[in-house]
Order: structure tokens, then sequence, then C-alpha cells
């Protein structure tokens, strides 16, 4: 059988926001497959729960996403970029008898949060636009050729000014609401005043998470304070469409994403403890507008509200997602917090992206043996069923490895972890290790989900890769997660270094060959263990932090920083260097690849840069790899041919310092020597620059 290797992510199809029809008998969903090099092309389909195939409903055209089923099941509506010449997403219709697609919006700050009315009259989304966008009735249409000016010069007055993969220039989250029957029956609006559209907020602030509760009512968020960007409190409101009258309804403390409301008003919101609230789990906190009253739902559970949380159709149970050691798990409540969650489903695997329908719940599922595909289970969790098996036939003829689950001890306390062998493996036989750490830094990792793919071809290609859940972690309870406080680095790597001192010790493991890698927290993590222990043959940074006072200057999550350490870079400098990988680098003998995005806002590339030049400048080997175009989520949504080349200069780096490979070093090749990306012949331009004494790799 083949084995899986960074280029079969061309082959690998994803799956994502599964959405049961009113009836209950199909689900919609997305289904994403790399395009070419630069794209990939998601397109809605369905599958019925009876057992048949899944069909394609709309046409491979761009990005469709968001599908959402009219509450008569008549119409489905989805968000798509197909026509779109800026990739700004718009609002599409189809009938769901039979018919074609009808795009019912073109507006300039694109469709995003799509919900419809409870009577189907009505779609609820938000959008992004300026102050100008909205005086000249951009918002509500413009031409699909439409290319607004970049600034020039860009003047900023906002304390978060970017984040994603742009800048906000001026842009603010305003919420809309669409009438579906004279959408329909006009022909799509590109000037002048579009009938069917309504703008129901304004202003020089975002609101977000919005969401209907009965007919003539929806709910949104703000937030509040002096300054909002520097806020952690929202307020949330009440918009009546009769009157149009505004009410404050409650605030919460926290990031609020996504709010869910019921038609008898009482609204679901996340709400994190104000104190150290980054290192506090997220709870989900319902208020009643007729009595005034709140109850946190999942108080009596030690687990953080992450994803998508929803009502059921009767408006009595709540539904949701928590980390739960190594899983991610769907629980229910009920409303009123009269009993407490129980645990729905998702043991030893990775639930995404719930739908509650009136007697089942879909969700997108994913295990050791495959990525990810549709499941449907009963309202309790029993007779759970596999829907789609969208990899099936790239699995047929792929080995693919099990991870084995370890329960260590270390000397602050267990840990759970996995070590994944190759495909061939044989005890009598000593591989090489690579130890991956994950990002966060309060996140979680699984044997499934995002990291399915890189796990298994660094197997494929005869590493033992061993990952953990270190303090820190989310999953494990507040307590775990909290211990790193004021302590990234040390914390972390006792329990990390725990773990593979105990793998280290099986026979087949060569300790003289181990390598580290990890991205965001873990890039930070990656170069904070390679400035404290020399025991790794070479590493591989990515996207990470490596020194706070920059970091907190330059991204939009600087709370994480007061939240997590307690301090500002003017409070005590001295204190937030010596916690920084850069602080550090003197000490550093490992050779260390850096692999950085040119458009990272959430872990900007100045504190990359400055890494490395000090490994540059203390004789380290090393060698940066700027990907133009790409944020923070390149492993996960960036360009496929990016995506792939990430992973071959992964392995190739390792293999380049390892006695189980022929490679020579990454630094005495051409820069895309060995790589697929340079499979189409000499890379002239490549091989130019290294004779001006750079590489393309190190451009910026």
């Amino acid at each position: 059988m083949r084995t899986v290797s960074p280029t079969d992510y061309h082959e690998i199809t994803g799956v994502s926001d599964p959405q049961l029809s009113p009836n209950g008998d199909r689900v919609a969903f997305v289904r994403t497959v790399p395009e070419d090099d630069e794209t990939l092309e998601a397109t809605i389909y369905v599958v019925p729960l009876g057992g048949d195939e899944p069909t394609q409903f709309t046409v491979s055209e761009g990005v469709d996403s968001q599908p959402r089923w009219s509450p008569d099941g008549s119409h489905l509506a989805f968000v798509s970029t197909r026509g779109a010449d800026d990739d700004r997403p718009q609002l599409w219709v189809l009938p769901t008898d039979g018919g074609e697609a009808r795009q019912v919006t073109s507006v300039v700050g694109g469709v995003s949060g799509l919900e419809w009315s409870p009577d189907g009259s009505t779609l609820l989304f938000t959008q992004s636009s300026t102050p100008d966008d909205r005086e000249e009735g951009r918002d509500m249409a413009v031409e699909s050729d439409y290319e607004p000016e970049t600034p020039d010069p860009r003047v900023i007055d906002r304390m978060i000014y970017r984040a994603a993969q742009r800048y906000t220039d001026g842009r603010r989250s305003h919420v809309y609401t669409l009438d579906v029957e004279t959408a329909l029956e006009q022909a799509v609006v590109t000037e002048g005043d579009n009938d069917a559209l309504t703008r129901l907020t304004d202003g020089d602030e975002d609101f977000v998470g919005a969401t209907w509760g009965d007919g003539e009512t929806i709910y949104y968020a703000r937030k509040l304070g002096e300054d909002p960007d520097d806020s952690i409190e929202s307020e949330i409101l009440a918009h009546d469409l009769d009157t149009g009258d505004v009410e404050s309804v409650t605030e919460t403390v926290g990031w609020i994403t996504s709010l869910e409301a019921t038609e008898d008003g009482r609204v679901a919101y996340p709400r994190t403890p104000r104190e150290r609230f980054t290192l506090r789990q997220t709870n989900l906190e319902v208020y009643d507008r007729t009595t005034g009253a709140a109850v946190t739902v999942t108080d009596s559970i030690d687990r953080t509200v992450t994803g998508r949380f929803e009502w059921s159709p009767d408006d009595s149970t709540l539904y949701f997602l928590t980390p739960d050691e190594g899983s991610v798990v769907c629980w229910s409540v009920a409303g009123d917090g009269s009993e407490p969650p129980t645990k729905v489903y998702g043991e030893d695997v990775t639930v995404e992206d719930i739908s509650v329908g009136e007697n089942a719940v879909a969700y997108v599922q994913s295990e050791w043996d495959h990525p990810g595909d549709v499941f449907v289970s009963t309202r309790g969790g029993n007779e759970a069923t596999r829907l789609t098996r969208v990899n099936a036939d790239y699995l047929e003829n792929r080995a693919v490895s099990q991870p084995e689950e370890l329960r260590y001890e270390s000397k602050q306390g267990p840990v759970q972890g996995w070590v994944l062998t190759p495909p061939d493996f044989a005890e009598d036989e000593s591989y090489p290790l690579v130890v991956e750490i994950h990002g966060g830094p309060h996140g979680q990792w699984t044997q499934s989900g995002t990291m399915w793919h890189e796990f298994q071809s660094l197997a494929a290609a005869g590493y033992v890769v061993f990952w953990s859940n270190p303090r820190g972690s989310i999953g494990y309870g507040e307590d775990h997660a909290a211990a790193i406080e004021r302590d990234w680095g040390a914390v972390t790597l006792t329990d990390i270094l725990a773990g593979v001192d105990l793998v280290c010790a099986r026979e087949y493991v060569d300790t003289d060959e181990q390598y580290v890698t990890g991205g965001s927290f873990g890039g930070f993590m990656t170069a904070w263990t390679v400035g404290q222990t020399d025991r790794f043959r070479a590493a591989v940074s990515q996207r990470g932090v490596y020194d706070f006072t920059s970091f907190y200057g330059s991204t939009d999550a600087f709370k994480l920083v007061e939240g997590d350490y307690g301090v500002t870079p003017w409070e005590d400098p001295e204190y937030l260097w010596e916690q920084s990988p850069v602080a550090h680098v003197p000490d550093v003998e490992t050779p260390t690849l850096v692999l950085h995005s040119d458009e990272d806002y959430r872990t900007p590339a100045n504190t990359a840069e400055l890494f490395y030049l000090g490994l540059k400048k203390h004789g380290v080997d090393t060698r940066m790899v700027r990907y133009p175009r790409e944020g923070h989520e390149l492993s996960r949504s960036g360009e496929p041919g990016h995506v792939v080349d990430r992973l071959e200069r992964m392995q190739r780096w390792f293999d380049g310092y390892s006695e189980y490979s022929e490679a020579p070093p990454a630094l005495e090749r051409g820069p895309n020597e060995g790589l697929s990306s340079a499979d189409d012949g000499d890379d002239d331009s490549s091989s130019q620059a290294e004779n001006d004494g750079s590489s393309a790799e190190d451009e910026s």
C-alpha cells in the first residue's frame, strides 16, 4: 500500500458545516477540495439519512459556504464567491425542489453570519463596511468588479487595526436583513437602492453574533468601554423590527462570536470570569428577558465551551462542544439549568460543527483513521451513523498508522499524549523521533482533527511522532489550563520532556535522533525549547511568538499577554524579555528552520525576524521561509501549494540532519531542491538569489 505524503493534500477532501433539513431527512454540508496550487473549491452537497450517496447541490465554481435551510425546507440559502472578481462572498438562494440558484446580494463587504427568520421570510447577515461605503450605498449595492482603493497613506486611529490577514481600514461589522420574496422577484441590484435590503445598525463600532429570537426580534452584541478595542466586556442588545427600538438586555465578559436566542426571549451567550480571563473556563449563560434572571448552565462541568452552540428546535435544550481529555465532545443541557449537562457524544473522536434537529444531531467527526466525515446520531447520542466517506477512494490504498495513547506522570502531575509509529514499523528496528507541540497556548490536540495529514505524513517518512497536552492545554479542567500563568515556557517544557523521556525509553526510538516542531504557541515553545536544551538535532519553528514586547505591540491578541502574564511591557519589561525565546538565542545550538506568513496578523512576522536574525548572528544553522498571501491559518486553510510546501520543507530540514536519510542539509541544497515545487524544472530565480548571497525563501 502507498503511504501518506505531503503532496496527498491535493487528494484529501474536507467536510464542514453540516445542516439538518427541517424534516430531518437529509444533511447539507460543505465539501472542500484543492483545485490547484493556489485555490480551494468548496461546494454544497446533500446526503440523505437513509444511506444513499451524497449529491452535489451547487455548481463547482468558487467557494460556497454557510448552507442554511429555510424553515419549511423549500429553499437553501448559502454564501458564495462565484462570479466575484475580488472573492467577496455574496448571498445566494436555491430552490430545493429543482431550479437554479439566484444571487440576491451584491454588497461591498461580503456576507457572513447567515440565518433565516422563524417564518422563512427574511434572511439575517452581517457585513463589514466603511463609513464612506454606507454613505454612498455600497453596502446595499455595488458592481461585482468594484475594487476599493487601498489607503495611501494608511491612517490608523484604532487600537486593533488589523486581524486575520488584512487591515480593517475603517471597516466595521454591521447587521442587515434581506426580504427574500422581494429579492427573488428583482434582479440582483448592483447600483442604486435595494428594496429588499435593510441595515439595522450603524456607527463606528462592530456588531457581532446577530441571531433571531422571535420573528420580530434580533439580538446582537457590541463591545463596551471607553475604547472597545481594549475591552473584554460586551453588551447584548435586542432590536425590535416593528418599532426600531433597541434595548440593552444584559452584559457579559470574554470573546463573543455568537449568540443563540429562543422565541420566548431567552438568550444564550458565552461568559468568562473577568479576573485572569484568558486562563479561565468559558461557560454558557442563559438570560431570560421575562424573569430578568441569568443562569450559568455549564457551571457544574470543569470544561470550557468552544465552537458552535445551538438550541434544540423546541427551545428546551442547548447543545454545545467542549474539549475533553484529547477528544472534542458534544453535550446537552436544559436551557433553564435545572439539570447538569449530559455528555451526548464524542469518545476518542473530534466532533465539530453540530446541527440540532427534532430527533437527531448532525456533526462532522474525525478519527485516527480518517480526517473527517458527516455523522448523525439521536439527540441522546445513541445509534450514531456515518453518512459520508468522502475520502474512501484515497484511503483505500493508503497505509494509515493508529496512534497509541499515553497517560504519563510529569513532576507537575498527569499528562495525556500519543505516539504514532511508521506504517512499516518493526519493534527490532530504530527510528528518529519528532516531537510536535500544539498552539494556543490554551489549545488541545487529539488523535485526529486538523493535524491528521501532518502527523501521518511524518510517520510515513520514517519518524516516530509524539504529541501531548501539557499544562496550559484545555480539556482537563481550569487548573490544568491555568498552570502556565506567568510562565509559558518552563511549565510546558517540563510536561513535554517528561513524555519525550518516556517515549525515548523505548528501544525502537533512537535517542540521538530527536527533532521538534510546532506552530503559533507551538512555535514559541519550539524556540523556547532549543534555548533551554540541545537534545534535539534540528527544529522547525512555525508562526511563533518570539518576543513578548514586539508581539504585544503588533498583534490583535495583546490581551493574551495581559491575561496570562498579568503585565504590559511598560510595567515589567525585563520580566517579559526573560520569558521570550529571543532572550535565550545565545544558548541555541540546534539548527532551526523558521517558517512564517507575510500576512500573519495574529503572530506578526516582526518577532520571527528578530529570532531569525539572532540565530544568524550567533552562527546557528537557520533559514527563514516566508509565505506571501498567507496569514495565521496557513497550515489549515492556506493555498494548497503552500500547505504542501510547508510540510515538505519541515521533512527536508529534519532529513538533512538525520543519519536515517541520505539527503544533505537543506542549507547545502538549492532553495527548492527536492521539493514538489521544483518538479517543473530548475528555479533560475531562486538560484540567482542564492548567488547574490540570499535565497528566494528568505525574501520578505
